[in-house]
């Protein structure tokens, strides 16, 4: 890799990415997001219910399948293939958490992509940040905010309303794409310690948790409009983690959030052909907060 020819703002990226894991931030925001206004409980429809809602997600959709699969057509996104397709009409037929690795804005329809046809209700939803919903312009902000899109809040109200509309959606049989990392780290290609949330709520609906791993490789012909290599994607999905109803909520999350961990650092392991070790401070940091 040429690194003249990566742009300064990806450069600062790259910078910042290396001064937080030496000192075990991996759930620290990395990009130079602007500040977010708060999302309110009257400003979303979680479930839906209204027909104007209705409409743009359907609308949003629409689009997006389009603008995604040319992007996917023309190389732009490059998926080389799929390990484990084994594991998805076991782990989706009665709605999972779906769990993934967050290295890029597009990875989550990179993940749609490669289990759509298995989804019973036919549409993936995701849990995205609150500033990508409130704060967003253009296209991709229509995306976030009618693309079957569950934000998160810093208001309580908001939060239980997410709450309550994500425990529905997956005991009806739903899908929800989480990312136990918490922050999107561009390019960052390993598993970073998870947080619980996620894993509470499969286990609170009584559902699957379906850890999805991507890894990547350099394209060694091309470079991306940030003159980095542009990165090829294989997506592996891995045995589907079930909630062991003896163990009461918070151990039995817990022991989920462990067994993904696991998976994640079996398959990078695998793949790169190198340990995946976390220094001491990276450790005690993951203990403190789960």
């Amino acid at each position: 890799m040429d690194e003249s020819k990566i742009s300064k703002e990806r450069k600062e990226i790259l910078q910042r990415i290396a001064e937080y894991e030496a000192k075990g931030w991996f759930d620290k925001p990395i990009e130079n997001d602007p500040e977010a206004p708060e999302l309110l409980p009257e400003q979303i429809d979680y479930l839906c219910k209204k027909w104007s809602s209705r409409f743009k997600r359907r609308v949003a959709n629409f689009i997006a399948d389009r603008y995604f699969l040319n992007l996917i057509k023309k190389d732009v996104i490059t998926i080389d293939g799929v390990t484990g397709e084994e594991y998805l009409e076991e782990g989706l037929k009665k709605g999972a958490i779906v769990t993934c690795n967050h290295f890029s804005p597009f990875d989550n329809y990179i993940v749609f992509h490669c289990i759509r046809k298995y989804l019973p209700k036919k549409y993936l939803y995701k849990i995205i940040r609150e500033g990508n919903y409130t704060n967003f312009p253009g296209l991709y902000g229509f995306f976030f905010r009618h693309c079957n899109t569950l934000p998160l809040s810093r208001n309580r109200r908001t939060m239980m309303n997410f709450m309550s509309a994500t425990n529905t959606l997956l005991k009806s049989g739903e899908s929800i794409l989480v990312y136990p990392e918490q922050e999107m780290w561009w390019n960052y290609r390993k598993p970073r310690p998870f947080k619980v949330g996620g894993f509470k709520m499969a286990y609170k609906a009584g559902v699957p948790v379906l850890p999805i791993f991507i890894t990547m490789q350099d394209d060694p012909e091309r470079l991306d409009e940030h003159g980095y290599p542009v990165q090829r994607h294989t997506v592996h999905i891995l045995p589907p983690i079930y909630p062991n109803a003896e163990l009461g909520e918070k151990q039995g999350a817990q022991a989920m959030m462990v067994a993904a961990e696991a998976l994640y650092k079996q398959k990078y392991e695998e793949v790169y052909g190198e340990p995946l070790a976390l220094g001491k401070a990276v450790v005690e940091k993951h203990t403190t907060d789960n």
